[in-house]
């Protein structure tokens, strides 16, 4: 049996009485004075710190999860801006090779014309200064034999002017 219901308990001079006295008496004071009321004020006090720190977490986990979901959709549309750029790019590029192609084979057609024009212009060219060469030769032979003949005959001032005439009209 416990000894608080026995007889010795309850006597005076009895300490461990004292003690219990005084245990109730001091919680007695500490109840009167408001201490389980301020204890349950500074616990509801943390308790709605606590609650705070968490109502604030899960804001700022929320904003962090909507910055995260936006980084991600900016992050999609870079790329699909990236392939899109890439596509037009690789697009230019075939489009320019073509173009380039094209005045290449134009380049190369009209220089094979020129050149061809130049050929023909040379062989005309030289055409004409073998004609003149001819002239000139057949013109100087004409007037030797005419000189020779002339020479040996007679001179006649008509004959003369002819002779000179027709070497002017040969060149």
């Amino acid at each position: 049996m416990p000894a608080f219901f026995s007889a010795e308990f309850w006597n005076f001079s009895n300490p461990e009485l004292w003690v219990g006295v005084g245990l109730l008496l001091f919680i007695a004071v500490v109840i009167r004075a408001g201490a389980p009321k301020m204890v349950a004020g500074m616990l509801d006090a943390k308790a709605a710190t606590i609650q705070a720190n968490l109502d604030e977490a899960a804001r700022l986990r929320a904003e962090a999860e909507a910055m995260l979901a936006d980084i991600r959709a900016q992050r999609d549309a870079a790329e699909r801006q990236a392939a899109e750029m890439l596509k037009a790019a690789e697009a230019d590029a075939a489009r320019l090779a073509v173009e380039a192609k094209a005045k290449l084979e134009e380049q190369i057609t009209r220089r094979a014309a020129l050149a061809e024009r130049k050929i023909a212009s040379a062989e005309a060219q030289a055409a004409a200064d073998v004609k003149a060469a001819a002239a000139d030769l057949a013109a100087q032979a004409a007037e030797q034999i005419l000189a020779a003949r002339i020479a040996v005959a007679t001179t006649d001032p008509q004959v003369d002017e002819a002779i000179k005439s027709m070497a002017a009209r040969l060149q």
